[in-house]
């Protein structure tokens, strides 16, 4: 690679590109997240259940996004691990108002994180405690304390309060997702 192919990428011209895993238990929102991230004329109106993953590219101000969107039900969770390697991010989203299955959610990110390809590195990891305008949703907070977030100390989380079917909440998270990521590959 020579000085002029290095030049871009110095002056900021050319987007970082980078891989994000899209995590989570079955229908809680992950594929509506990710479809509000994607330009507007590539949009979804019919979101329907992710069978193994999808893939999705869209592009922010600096950086270029490969998501993984990996399917949450529980017979595809195992294939998770064989994307952690080239992982840059994770979002982990979570149903708020799924109170019954946040001891699942839980057992799941602790698998994660614990995992060997994940422990060891820095990468940041974003929440979005999703489904906030249902009836009885647990707050942004109350998610954070089941889910034991306080405990990540090895890796920079944000955890943000979203509701992804009207896109609230998601920029928020995708910005301070860029933020990290940028001053990681620096």
């Amino acid at each position: 690679m020579g000085l002029l192919d290095k030049l871009p990428g110095w002056l900021g011209l050319r987007k970082k590109e980078v891989n994000v895993l899209c995590l989570g238990l079955d229908n809680s929102g992950k594929t509506t997240i990710i479809n509000h991230l994607k330009p507007t004329n590539t949009q979804t109106q019919d979101i329907v259940p992710t069978i193994g993953f999808n893939i999705e590219k869209f592009k922010s101000s600096s950086l270029s996004f490969t998501v993984f969107d990996m399917s949450g039900q529980s017979r595809y969770r195992n294939l998770w691990e064989h994307y952690y390697k080239e992982s840059h991010a994770i979002i982990f989203v979570i149903d708020s108002g799924d109170q019954l299955r946040m001891v699942v959610a839980k057992e799941e990110l602790d698998n994660l994180l614990s995992h060997q390809d994940i422990r060891s590195r820095r990468m940041p990891v974003l929440f979005f405690a999703n489904k906030m305008d249902l009836r009885g949703a647990l707050s942004s907070v109350k998610v954070s304390q089941l889910l034991c977030l306080e405990n990540i100390k090895d890796k920079p989380w944000h955890i943000c309060a979203s509701d992804a079917v009207k896109g609230e909440g998601i920029q928020e998270g995708v910005d301070w997702l860029q933020d990290h990521i940028k001053t990681m590959q620096t």
